[in-house]
Formats: C-alpha cells, sequence, structure tokens
C-alpha cells in the first residue's frame, strides 16, 4: 500500500524499497506473517507521534479511582462526625472509593452495635451519591464498610451569581476637612497650599 492507502499490489522488496526513498518516505511492515507479508509507504516518525498522542489523550480521558479510607470511633462526637461525613461526600463526588472504618478500644469490642449505628448513619448521610457495597463487616478490631460513587459522573454545583461589586476610587476625599484618605502603608504625596505655610 502506498501512503494514501491505495493498494499497488504484490511487488519485490527492492521496488517497494526504492518507490518508499523517492516519495522521501519509510517502508513499514505492517502485517509480517501474512502471505505475502503487507507493508506500506508512510512517514513512521509521523506514525509513532500520532500514536503516542492517542495514547496519550486516552490516559486523560481515564478516570483514575482510587481507594480513601476514613477512621471513626463508636463514641464519635456530633461535630467529628459531621466533619468526617463531609469529607466522605467530598470523595464520592470527586469519583474516589472510600472505605469508612470503625475502631474499637478495650471493652468498646462488647458494644459493636455502637459501631453498626454510625456506620449505618454514614450509609444514610450519603445514600444519594453513593452506594454500600455489602453490610458492616469485622475485620480484627475494625468494623468496615466499602462506599462507592453512584455512577452519575460530577454533579454540577451551582452558585448564585452575586451582582459585581462597584470599582472603588482609592483616594478619596472627606468632606469635612479635605483630607485625602490614603490605602495604609502607602505614602501620600503632599500638595501644600500657600494657606497650609505658616
Amino acid at each position: 500500500m502506498d501512503e494514501n492507502g491505495v493498494k499497488v499490489g504484490q511487488i519485490a522488496t527492492a521496488e517497494a524499497l526504492r518507490m518508499a526513498e523517492d516519495r522521501m518516505l519509510d517502508l513499514v511492515e505492517v502485517a509480517p506473517l501474512a502471505k505475502p507479508p503487507v507493508c506500506r509507504i508512510m512517514d513512521y516518525g509521523k506514525y509513532r507521534y500520532q500514536l503516542q498522542k492517542k495514547e496519550k489523550d486516552a490516559r486523560k480521558k481515564q478516570k483514575v479511582q482510587t481507594l480513601k479510607e476514613m477512621k471513626m470511633r463508636p463514641k464519635i462526637d456530633e461535630h467529628d462526625y459531621n466533619f468526617k461525613v463531609r469529607a466522605i461526600k467530598n470523595f464520592l463526588e470527586e469519583g474516589h472509593r472510600v472505605k469508612v472504618s470503625v475502631f474499637f478500644r478495650g471493652r468498646e469490642m462488647s458494644f459493636l452495635s455502637k459501631g453498626e449505628e454510625v456506620l449505618n448513619r454514614v450509609i444514610a448521610e450519603c445514600e444519594n451519591i453513593g452506594k454500600n457495597e455489602g453490610a458492616p463487616r469485622m475485620e480484627g478490631r475494625y468494623m468496615r464498610i466499602m462506599m462507592t460513587p453512584v455512577s452519575q459522573g460530577k454533579p454540577k454545583k451551582t452558585h448564585e451569581a452575586a451582582p459585581p461589586e462597584p470599582k472603588k476610587s482609592k483616594k478619596k476625599e472627606s468632606s469635612a476637612e479635605g483630607f485625602v484618605q490614603v490605602k495604609p502603608g502607602a505614602i501620600p504625596n503632599p500638595v501644600l497650599s500657600p494657606e497650609d505655610i505658616v
């Protein structure tokens, strides 16, 4: 095949090499296992560049999903709980998987229901943006659940546009005494009138 993709037919290797050299291009073997082998006349450097560019674009579009972990305690304070749930929601909105763990110490192991209540609260608060992969399960002293984002893509945040504020001038004159107000740190350029000099 030539550089335009037109089939030339079966020709000798030396003749194909000469055709490629005449056009200042390369002879590339496309299908070496075919009988007879299929070759193509092309600019190999340009071809490699386009392949690399396609791979790079594919990697850019590929979404990398990482695993985040959030640790809690069975007797977690309300503020700490709200802070951690907000972080879990942010991770889910960004498309990450989240492992939520409740750690039990000493006698807390006899109150596993407290940890299960905490995890069920997390599931209930995140149900619209993430789904749970099974019931809470024990792993040593940890009770864990795995949350995955709901496949809706990123929800768009809606912000109401505030009207633009009018531009403020750098210098403002006080009408009472004729003083010029200047930003802190700026040195005003004094202009004295004959009346000011005593």
